[in-house]
């Protein structure tokens, strides 16, 4: 018998799945932070407290040192007594560049500092070369929770900006010609600084957008109407776009476009067992926002039923408009920190953490492909079990602040994850994932006097039928239970003269 194969939808599977980080080994930070930048051979993990770089076909940890130790050999001077935080990596795949971000910490948290390295090859073991300046010039407020963006022609900075007595006073925004950052030195002497933005006119906490290829439109920032913290459901995303960035100090943001979405409100806290419930944040746009091609992915968390949920977006680059948005639920745990990533071909990953009165904090991936015209997601998929609840000195215990997720440059179809979970009652560690989407493709050849079918482990939730024809069809669940053999499921079954068609239904 020739084989034959029958192609359904798509599958996650996990690769690589190791633990990368621990809390009091590695680092004392709460939270981590989650940052990740994926290249042809290499792994960065960048959290606060720790760099480390792993090898990308067998997860050996190549370097690692601390975060101080990082910006002190990229040729940062004066760092603060209160140190560093909020890394950002990433690699550029048109350069063959890593570029990192963080901020630095003054005793008076008034007037710090964008610091920004770059590294001089695509092996990031090697050399990196960092630039810092003032973030707020002018008004020497505080940069927070600092984001950034990459594309063609330019590299973007962001951060929430506070006064003297941290009052949130709005957003700076800061573009920078890649070109000069790819000089030896780097430098950013040709930046644009925007000045603090109102909440009001740009929304709150900017995300510049990762573009991955090419771009048929300026770098595009994107942040959320309200952080929701008054209580009340809000229905308004905000982007604009950043012109001329590759020329030194010619940048230019355009006025921001409101973005009517479906409502979203601040999560509630999640539970966890026998524990004070975690804080998983407010309604802000934590993780990356990718663009493929001109269409960018984004999500955050928000309020369903009373449960902590994820609310996802795709939005058209060209007009900023919206293009299509979901939530994903689940009806006894509360999901939060997504990160979101696709392909060219709209396949999206979402990874997050869950958690529920009788369920530890644990790290979760979920598929969504298009279905009848629609983008659907499937079953999520576990990446790392929780230990414990997790327990802080806090009232409510600190989590998060972000999870990272990043297609593979080199290998299609494969993505890398880093997510956190509980190794311990007060000890946090994370995790990298590698995320695999696979064809559920059902084989069948025969062996001996048997005809035996494989299809992949991962397709749970799928059935074995068998029908005597197509026309007409009768088809009905084969009863005998597979084998899993590695990654696939087996099943033998004895051959008949009697002709068979197989499938896998869902």
């Amino acid at each position: 018998m020739v084989p034959r194969f029958c192609s359904a939808a798509l599958v996650l599977q996990v690769g690589q799945n190791f633990t990368s980080a621990t809390y009091s080994t590695d680092s004392a930070a709460l939270p981590p932070d989650a940052s990740l930048g994926v290249s042809s051979n290499h792994i960065v993990e960048f959290i606060n407290g720790r760099y480390s770089v792993f090898s990308k076909t067998n997860s050996t940890k190549l370097q690692t040192k601390t975060d101080l130790s990082f910006w002190a050999s990229a040729g940062i001077t004066n760092i603060p007594v209160l140190g560093v935080t909020d890394p950002r990596v990433v690699f550029d795949s048109a350069s063959q560049r890593w570029f990192a971000s963080m901020v630095d910490i003054p005793s008076s948290e008034i007037s710090n500092r964008f610091l920004l390295a770059v590294s001089t090859n695509a092996d990031p073991t090697s050399t990196w070369k960092a630039v810092g300046f003032t973030a707020d010039p002018v008004n020497g407020f505080f940069a927070d929770f600092p984001t950034m963006g990459i594309d063609a022609n330019g590299v973007y900075l962001a951060g929430d900006m506070s006064d003297a007595i941290g009052n949130n006073t709005g957003s700076v925004l800061v573009s920078i010609p890649k070109s000069a950052l790819l000089a030896n030195p780097p430098s950013a002497a040709g930046r644009t600084s925007f000045g603090v933005l109102s909440y009001n006119n740009y929304g709150v906490i900017l995300q510049p957008v990762i573009t991955i290829g090419a771009a048929t439109s300026p770098e595009v920032v994107c942040s959320v109407g309200d952080l929701g913290y008054d209580g009340l459901s809000h229905s308004t995303l905000l982007g604009a776009t950043i012109q001329n960035a590759g020329s030194p100090g010619g940048a230019s943001l355009t006025i921001a476009t409101t973005i009517p979405v479906p409502q979203y409100s601040i999560p509630p806290l999640p539970a966890q067992p026998g524990a004070e419930n975690i804080d998983d944040g407010d309604t802000r746009f934590s993780g990356v926002i990718f663009r493929v091609g001109n269409t960018i992915y984004a999500t955050h968390s928000t309020d369903v039923n009373n449960r902590a949920a994820i609310q996802w977006f795709k939005i058209d680059a060209l007009t900023l408009g919206l293009i299509e948005t979901g939530l994903i639920t689940d009806p006894v745990r509360d999901l939060y920190y997504p990160a979101i990533a696709a392909d060219t071909n709209g396949t999206v990953i979402i990874v997050f953490n869950a958690s529920g009165p009788t369920n530890f904090v644990s790290a979760y991936a979920v598929l969504g492909e298009r279905i009848n015209g629609a983008l659907s997601f499937g079953n999520f998929v576990l990446l790392k079990s929780g230990v414990a609840a997790y327990r802080t000195n806090s009232t409510v215990t600190r989590w998060g602040d972000y999870s990272a997720l990043t297609p593979d440059p080199s290998n299609p179809g494969h993505y890398w994850a880093l997510t956190m979970f509980p190794s311990s009652s007060t000890g946090w560690s994370t995790q990298i994932s590698e995320l695999i989407t696979t064809p559920v493709l059902l084989s069948i050849h025969t062996s001996s006097t048997n005809i035996v079918l494989t299809w992949p482990l991962a397709a749970f939730g799928y059935q074995l039928q068998s029908s005597p024809s197509l026309s007409p069809a009768n088809w009905t669940l084969v009863p005998q239970v597979p084998a899993t053999n590695n990654s696939q499921l087996t099943l033998s079954l004895g051959a008949t003269n009697v002709s068979r068609l197989f499938r896998l239904k869902k």
